[in-house]
């Protein structure tokens, strides 16, 4: 007993003393943690005061140089006019004045903001301005001197050639870019055998191959008996066409040849033509090309007459007749028409996903975000074009050119009164006078609760535009809270060596989720060459960003009311009395009734009386609506009395009831399966209807709304102000359900089911469809990474146990894989898993499926596979992570060796495994190394580049390139001769040369004929083709063409203009790279007067020439002359951008080959060492834990749900 009681007090004792230790230990962690929090504080102040000092410093220095700047200039021209013998009396009254150029702050004359005489138009002689503003010397000692001028196709110039494009035709056709492949059939009575066959046999399966593309694809199909009813919608459903199939026997009716005059007559060169003519019975016994009627002969060679481009592919029965035997060639023939029209190529919608991946590398991307970017600006580039803003816009003008530090410009204004519109406008005129160097980054975002609005996607997608300028964006985390956190990171680093100016346009930012905190960036000084402009709604504007400089847009005036107003009845041939006019003018002078949505739906509702209502019965009910959504209800109400039957009626509710409840809109394919009675002609009759009242609008695709107050109508008139949002979204539910089953899990399933099931609360569903492993699949590859966490949170599940359930599911379906496609299908998701759970941070359970994506694909496809290469290198990454450097070295000179051998050397997956091994080396200190490595990468990368094109729109901007060459067969005219000139531009990037010369000699010729022979706009074209030449290495007619351009440019342009000295920079590489050294060095030192004439003696463009001088000395031999050339470089290199600076480094290297050259070894080791000092200093472009200036922008990122429906209201 005795030794029991001891034990008992010896155990208790030990409880005790542990106790005492864990308090002491909790203790202690506490005060760590306080002690880490109060560092942190003390950081996070510190450096907010050192980022706006060095703003301050910075901005205050340069006013001093422009100051100085400006004084000489007065004082030179002052001496110019006394050595004339001019005698002054006034500085006030002299000519000078009127030569006397405006300096700004930011150190160049007023044309910072607005560029020069080139404007958008991208001449391919100036490509690599941008890379040259980080790189260091533009020609020896660089690699700009090995790949030649054009071996830095940027960004930039990518942006420039869209803008001109823009610039030339501001409202293309929706055909242009739109994601819906929207066939147009044309038959006759005698030929509906064959479309009944088309669309039940070929339809399903072309649907199927662009819905793994990202694609809807619709049959548009006018019956030949109703098709006079439908005569609008049938001109317009062939404008927005993408493909037209005319099929034809003998005869045609009256509406058979108006539809194929419009299509094939008309506009020939629009889209892809195929006709189907029946030459003979289907059996193919008889052939009856006799019988075709004279009406018919005489129709075919009109549409023979009007293929003067050779876009009609013809087809006759006797190589298909649409037989079981043949119907399959058949189909192939026309996937070829959507090869071309889509710019992929014809291949499993697995390859082309695999495609994209690997042109972004790491990061993943959305297409359709992009897509809908694109139409958003297309959409209100074309209401802008209704109001006059140019007031608005040369205020923004002035707003945007104030000297720096500026912070974000705010557009407010009530709602519906034409911020976006303004913005547009704002932007279009940028965009046709921006200089090469701005960079335009802009977001628009649509309704509350759509991906537009969500601040993850929206920064991410700001930043992968940003990060192509560094040829590498491995570096960007998918951790949502770093991806907020690391933007203005990403935007300090660019904008500190971007020569050029940083626009950024965000509208509607207050329809964002949680704004004002997760913009935060925004309240922090902006580098000196960023301008942020922002719109927002003046009663939901947060407190903190009042106090920035604003731009309210005031209500329209009677005179700009008049003017929307009559230009709309002029248009519809209505003509309104003197009496209505007076009416309207009194009932539209409140700032409800005044703004410009109103007034736009008013002018729709008005030119719709005649369909439905009298004009005196609309302009009456008009009246009586005292803002925009009791308007909107009136829409809805003309809308519903212009269709005749109950049925259509009922269809138009229930339809505007599910754009209502669904997230991002309804497709018309998919009106049409969840309405089977409803015909395609009463569906396009009936959107039509509501896309003239200014309801409904097509974005991505999807029917949606145009306005938020027309949802808002919506709600209050057929859903009971939202509470019957959920049988409409149990309906959606069913139907997208229903096509999970049938495992069509398209972008579509899972953008809208788990959304729908998270607003219902359905947290059982929302886990069953998120345990769909490719639902999960596609939202993670598509980069929604922040909504599938959002998604799992709602279910309540952590990430450990998130992960478990993945795999248990992976397990489950690896049972049921036995072919060679279900085993690739696997080892992609279990790659998809793996790289999912490392982006969480959850390394240990993201081996595991990596290593079994390894094994299957390593089995079922082969050891040398290109895939398997892929499962190296994601595996690598997590070694990385661990520091596990060897292993990871391993594995990516493995993944490396298999790139090269299936792909050859100068391939994108190559430059993807260089980059990440520069990255590993560079983390163990092996600069010599990573700095080779990565050189490599960046050759690769610049060759590619013209290959690829836009990262992820590249497929969009082909196919506009080959619609717009319609433009081009006009009358001669400047404007053709510049889409020409654009187009050559276009197809240059795609790397497709022959066709760049071809439209560029087109350009030449045509503004030879026009302009005359020594315009500018010639030298441009004369430019451009010599830089063709030279990319072909045909020198000696690169050598004339640019003597050519540089005669014009030196005759016509100032001595100082911009454009003459790219010419003049061009030409003496180009007689560098040929030897003709003698004569470079005049082209060099005038160069250099140029940029010390337009920015200054002290400027890093000056800097740069020098450089490039004393480097053609070097050649030469001529040391003693290139030496003072070196220092001065330094010293300005020094002075503008700091001793640290990478070009300070790339100078300091130089010099000492110099020294070491000259024989002063000591000097020379020196001056390395000090260069390689600047080296290890410089933050790795792609490395995410450089410190940032920015202080508020770290705030953590909270993933909770979107609102629910009784929240939201």
């Amino acid at each position: 007993i005795g030794t029991y009681n001891n034990m008992s007090f010896f155990n208790y004792a030990l409880q005790k003393t542990y106790q005492k230790i864990l308090r002491e230990k909790e203790s202690a962690v506490e005060a760590k943690y306080q002690a880490m929090e109060r560092a942190a504080t003390f950081e996070h102040d510190r450096d907010k005061v050192k980022r706006q000092f060095k703003i301050f410093r910075e901005t205050k220095e340069k006013e001093i140089q422009d100051l100085l700047r400006a004084k000489r200039d007065l004082e030179s021209k002052l001496q110019q006019l006394q050595a004339q013998g001019i005698q002054i009396y006034d500085p006030a009254d002299s000519d000078s004045d009127d030569n006397c150029t405006t300096v700004t702050t930011a150190g160049t004359q007023c044309e910072y903001w607005s560029g020069g005489v080139l404007g958008s138009e991208p001449s391919m002689g100036s490509m690599m301005q941008l890379q040259q503003t980080h790189r260091g010397p533009e020609f020896a000692h660089s690699l700009i001197d090995v790949e030649g001028p054009f071996a830095n196709v940027s960004r930039d110039d990518w942006d420039a050639a869209v803008a001109s494009l823009l610039q030339v035709s501001p409202h293309v056709s929706q055909a242009l870019w739109s994601n819906t492949v929207r066939c147009y059939l044309i038959s006759t009575q005698e030929t509906r055998a064959e479309l009944q066959t088309f669309i039940q046999t070929h339809s399903l399966r072309l649907q199927r191959f662009c819905e793994g593309l990202g694609h809807f694809y619709l049959n548009v199909s006018f019956p030949e008996e109703k098709a006079a009813l439908y005569a609008a919608e049938r001109r317009q459903e062939i404008e927005r066409s993408s493909v037209c199939v005319l099929l034809l026997k003998s005869s045609v009716s009256s509406c058979v040849v108006e539809d194929v005059e419009e299509a094939f007559v008309k506009t020939p060169d629009s889209r892809p033509l195929l006709l189907y003519l029946r030459t003979g019975d289907r059996k193919g016994e008889k052939e009856e090309v006799s019988t075709l009627s004279p009406s018919t002969r005489d129709l075919l060679e009109r549409v023979n007459k009007a293929d003067k481009s050779a876009k009609l592919k013809v087809i006759s029965n006797d190589a298909y007749g649409f037989k079981n035997s043949t119907e399959k060639t058949f189909l192939q023939d026309f996937s070829l028409f959507l090869q071309e029209l889509l710019g992929l190529e014809l291949e499993e919608s697995g390859a082309v996903e695999e495609r994209e991946e690997e042109d972004s590398g790491d990061v993943l991307w959305d297409l359709h975000d992009e897509q809908e970017q694109i139409e958003a600006f297309q959409q209100a580039c074309s209401a802008a074009s209704r109001f006059s803003f140019q007031k608005y816009v040369d205020r923004l003008n002035d707003m945007v050119a104030a000297p720096p530090p500026t912070p974000p410009l705010l557009v407010s204004g009530a709602p519906g009164s034409g911020k976006s519109l303004l913005l547009a406008k704002w932007l279009i005129e940028l965009q046709q006078k921006h200089s090469p160097n701005t960079l335009i980054l802009y977001h628009f975002t649509g309704h509350p609760l759509t991906t537009s609005t969500d601040p993850v996607l929206i920064i991410k997608r700001l930043t992968v535009k940003l990060l192509q300028h560094f040829w590498s964006i491995s570096g960007l985390s998918m951790d949502p809270s770093k991806i907020l956190e690391e933007f203005p990171r990403w935007l300090e680093r660019l904008s500190a060596r971007h020569h050029g100016n940083i626009i950024i346009i965000i509208d509607s930012i207050d329809q964002i989720q949680n704004a004002e905190r997760h913009m935060k960036w925004l309240i922090d000084p902006l580098p000196a060459n960023v301008r942020v402009l922002v719109s927002v709604n003046v009663e939901t504007c947060p407190q903190a960003w009042r106090l920035w400089p604003t731009l309210h847009l005031d209500p329209l005036n009677p005179r700009e009311l008049k003017s929307v107003i009559s230009t709309e009845c002029v248009n519809s041939d209505i003509k309104l009395t003197k009496d209505q006019e007076k009416k309207l003018e009194r009932h539209c002078r409140s700032a409800a009734t005044c703004n410009a949505l109103y007034i736009s739906l008013i002018s729709r509702l008005i030119t719709q009386s005649r369909s439905s209502w009298t004009l005196e019965k609309t302009l009456q009910q008009c009246a009586s609506c005292q803002d925009t959504v009791s308007l909107y209800r009136l829409a809805l109400k003309v809308a519903l009395d212009s269709l005749s039957t109950d049925q259509e009626k009922h269809i138009m509710k229930e339809l505007l009831c599910l754009v209502c409840a669904s997230r991002n809109g309804i497709s018309e394919s998919e009106a049409l399966e969840l309405f089977p009675d409803l015909s395609f002609p009463a569906l396009t009759s009936l959107l039509h209807n509501l896309e003239r009242l200014l309801i409904i609008t097509y974005a991505c695709g999807l029917i949606r709304f145009q306005h938020p107050q027309a949802c808002e109508a919506v709600n209050q008139e057929f859903l009971d102000g939202g509470k019957c949002h959920g049988s409409y979204r149990e309906k959606i539910i069913r139907f997208f359900s229903e096509q999970l089953k049938q495992d069509r899990v398209t972008w579509r399933v899972a953008d809208e089911l788990p959304w729908l099931l998270q607003q219902q609360e359905d947290r059982s569903n929302l886990q069953m469809s998120l345990l769909n492993l490719f639902v999960s699949q596609n939202l993670y590859k598509r980069g929604h990474f922040s909504e599938l966490l959002a998604y799992w949170q709602f279910v309540g599940k952590d990430k450990c146990s998130m992960a478990i359930e993945y795999f248990d599911s992976l397990k489950e379906f690896e049972k049921t894989c036995e072919s060679e496609q279900s085993m690739s299908r696997l080892a992609d998701l279990y790659e998809t898993l793996g790289r999912f759970l490392k982006d969480l941070g959850l390394l240990s359970q993201a081996v595991a499926p990596l290593q079994r994506s390894l094994e299957i694909r390593e089995t079922a496809l082969d050891p040398d596979h290109p895939s398997v290469a892929q499962s190296l290198h994601q595996l690598a990454g997590v070694y990385v992570h661990w520091r596990k450097f060897g292993n990871a070295e391993q594995l990516y000179k493995q993944a490396m060796e298999i790139c090269e051998n299936a792909y050859g050397p100068e391939h994108s997956t190559v430059a993807r495994e260089l980059d990440s091994l520069s990255l590993l080396y560079q983390k163990q200190n092996k600069y010599e190394q990573a700095e080779k490595l990565r050189k490599r990468s960046v050759k690769i990368r610049q060759k590619t580049a013209r290959q690829k094109g836009h990262m992820y729109g590249f497929a969009l901007l082909k196919r506009r390139a080959l619609q717009l060459e319609e433009l081009t067969l006009g009358k001669d005219s400047a404007d053709c001769a510049k889409t020409l000139n654009e187009l050559g531009v276009l197809y240059y990037l795609q790397n497709n040369l022959d066709a760049a010369k071809m439209f560029l000699t087109r350009s030449l010729e045509m503004r030879q004929r026009v302009l005359g022979p020594d315009h500018t706009d010639c030298a441009q074209s004369l430019n451009n083709l010599a830089a063709l030449h030279s990319e072909r290495k045909e020198y000696e007619s690169a050598e004339e063409l640019y003597e050519r351009a540089l005669d014009i440019r030196k005759r016509v342009l100032a001595p100082d203009h911009p454009s003459l000295a790219y010419t003049l920079k061009h030409l003496a590489m180009l007689y560098k790279r040929r030897g003709k050294l003698e004569k470079a060095v005049p082209l060099y030192e005038l160069a250099l007067e140029i940029r010390e004439k337009s920015f200054g003696p002290k400027h890093p463009s000056v800097a740069t020439a020098l450089v490039n001088l004393a480097v053609l000395y070097c050649q030469l031999k001529q040391h003693s002359d290139a030496l003072p050339l070196y220092e001065r470089a330094l010293k300005v290199y020094e002075d503008s951008l700091g001793r640290l600076h990478p070009r300070v480094g790339e100078t300091l290297k130089n010099l000492a080959v110099l020294s070491y050259e000259e024989g002063d070894f000591e000097k020379a080791a020196e001056l390395y060492k000090r260069a390689m000092e600047i080296k290890e200093a410089e933050p790795s472009l792609v490395c995410g834990k450089a410190p940032s200036h920015h202080s508020s922008s770290g705030d953590t990122f909270s993933l909770q749900s979107p609102a629910l429906p009784h929240a939201s209201r």
